[in-house]
């Protein structure tokens, strides 16, 4: 621990890399591999979303004449669309809930593999199920965190604007409370993210090592960060670092097989299959950087972890 570095790590994920992947090249083991990075980063792909300029061109008439036929809509068809409204709700919590634990699950099974460098589905699902279940429910939690603070929000920033937009009478005090409101949240947002990004990065491992549950695994990492923490501030600030590598040199192959990879890359599990040397390098290279706080935070056998 008298040297933690955020450079010296990447080395090792590039070598873990090869080790994985390339040594020998098993395509087979890639589409075993593919699967369970596929679980493990199920729902967390952005996806690109445009059109914001779309009907930006119409007048404020037009638009509160819309927004009145809309209404007017709703208001004669609740009988079929409050239902239809709750079943889609319903329906779409369900499938969070869904993607939530299988993502889990596969935390662990990504996780095992590359640090064992084996390819395996079926042990990695039975042997961390108990571990999975409680990263499930921490997760569960944040996400609950998230709607309790989000909804209200989302509500009051509704109930602010309306008004203004309805008597197209925007006020500087208003617009105050909207930017408080959306800034807060985002702050919120940031949070739930960062916690979710420490839970990936070294919660896990730590409940891999330990055998524990979440919450004692945040309670070990807690006491780890308060000791450290500037060095995972900066590991934080890498991470931007290379993730900006990482999309320019994504964006330079799609340029240059002319948006080919682009398309590849798009396609669910086939995406993720070519696109695991970056994977297996980030979940390394996370790993290396926890394990330079001592012995007790290496997820890798000996042998690997001199190779």
């Amino acid at each position: 621990m008298e040297h933690i570095s955020v450079t010296d790590p990447i080395g090792l994920a590039i070598e873990r890399v090869r080790l994985v992947l390339f040594r020998p090249f098993d395509l087979g083991k890639w589409f075993v591999l593919g699967f369970c990075a596929w679980l493990a980063g199920l729902g967390e792909q952005g996806g690109s979303g445009g059109h914001f300029n779309s009907g930006s061109h119409r007048h404020g008439g037009d638009i509160h004449q819309e927004f009145e036929h809309a209404r007017t809509y709703v208001l004669e068809n609740l009988n079929w669309i409050v239902p239809l409204a709750i079943f889609f709700v319903v329906f779409i919590f369900a499938l969070a809930v869904l993607i939530i634990y299988l993502n889990s699950r596969g935390k662990f099974m990504f996780l095992y593999c590359v640090a064992l460098n084996w390819a395996e589905v079926v042990t990695p699902w039975n042997h961390y199920r108990h571990l999975a279940n409680s990263l499930f429910w921490f997760r569960l939690g944040l996400m609950g965190i998230g709607t309790v603070i989000t909804v209200p929000v989302i509500v009051f920033m509704a109930l602010t604007a309306w008004p203004m937009f309805r008597n197209d009478s925007w006020n500087f005090a208003g617009i105050m409370v909207l930017v408080a409101l959306f800034m807060g949240a985002t702050i919120a947002g940031l949070i739930l993210l960062l916690i979710r990004k420490l839970t990936t990065d070294f919660v896990v491992p730590i409940m891999y090592l330990r055998g524990n549950r979440c919450l004692q695994a945040w309670k070990e990492y807690r006491q780890l960060l308060a000791s450290n923490f500037g060095g995972f501030v900066l590991y934080l600030l890498f991470q931007i670092v290379i993730g900006l590598v990482i999309g320019v040199m994504v964006l330079a192959i799609i340029l240059a097989t002319c948006c080919v990879a682009g398309c590849l890359l798009a396609i669910p599990y086939i995406g993720t299959v070519l696109f695991l040397p970056v994977l297996v390098f980030k979940r390394a290279y996370s790993l290396h950087y926890l394990a330079q706080y001592g012995p007790n935070y290496n997820v890798f056998p000996p042998a690997a972890a001199t190779a």
